[in-house]
């Protein structure tokens, strides 16, 4: 049982600067809404991510996020799902869904995380 149901959960990568940048910049543009999100850091935490479903080889390269009712979405899909809970960034969260950017962004996207995974060794 989730402790925190009204909450969603974002697996993120915590050895990771950009995520941990990422995290930051989120909570401040977030304001009061950062009290909807709780961050879990997936750093030695392969086990844990099993038992959830999410693939920790994944989990490095696709963001999750797990929403109130305990569905686990990935990629862009993760990141709609954040964004939505942030009124100023509602907006971004429609856009990144529409059917022409979307997989565009989510090229770029893959691009970005593979070159960082290189960049640690980790690919």
């Amino acid at each position: 049982m989730r402790k925190d149901k009204d909450k969603i959960i974002v697996y993120y990568d915590g050895a990771c600067p950009v995520c941990v940048r990422d995290r930051q910049n989120y909570e401040k543009i977030s304001g009061k809404s950062a009290d909807q999100v709780c961050w879990f850091d997936i750093t030695g935490q392969e086990g844990q991510l099993r038992k959830l479903g999410i693939d920790p080889q994944k989990a490095l390269t696709e963001l999750h996020v797990s929403d109130e009712s305990g569905r686990v979405v990935s990629e862009l899909d993760a990141y709609i799902l954040l964004m939505s809970k942030v009124p100023l960034l509602k907006p971004v969260a429609w856009l990144i869904g529409l059917p022409l950017i979307r997989p565009v962004l989510a090229k770029i996207y893959h691009q970005q995380v593979n070159r960082r995974l290189r960049a640690r060794g980790l690919l």
